[in-house]
């Protein structure tokens, strides 16, 4: 095979992953899988994970995504579904932090 042909095949063939599926079923995983594409993560991908998520919910699962990519992340957030699929944007929560809980910091609070 030619270098040129070889080249144009690995790209049609390449794919990025752009987060980890998990299907579970109240708190036990049943399954999981890379969510995969070409280039940067688009509208097509979001509708790909929203009729996912509503197949799971017809069969009384849910799913969540771990591992997400930057580009899949910011576009979630832009999107408002990053809570709806299960993560935060912007990366995970540290184990001491609650989701959804803001933390206030006053100007003449000592540090501790």
């Amino acid at each position: 095979m030619s270098s040129l042909v070889h080249g144009r095949l690995s790209y049609v063939l390449r794919r990025d992953t752009y987060a980890m599926v998990v299907l579970a079923r109240g708190d036990t995983e049943v399954a999981s899988w890379p969510l995969t594409g070409q280039g940067r993560p688009d509208l097509a991908v979001v509708d790909e994970l929203m009729r996912l998520r509503l197949a799971a919910r017809r069969l009384g699962c849910s799913i969540r995504l771990c591992e997400v990519c930057g580009e899949l992340s910011e576009l979630l957030d832009l999107l408002g579904l990053s809570e709806i699929l299960g993560f935060e944007a912007g990366g995970e929560t540290e184990s001491s932090e609650q989701v959804g809980v803001e933390e206030v910091v006053m100007p003449d609070d000592p540090v501790t």
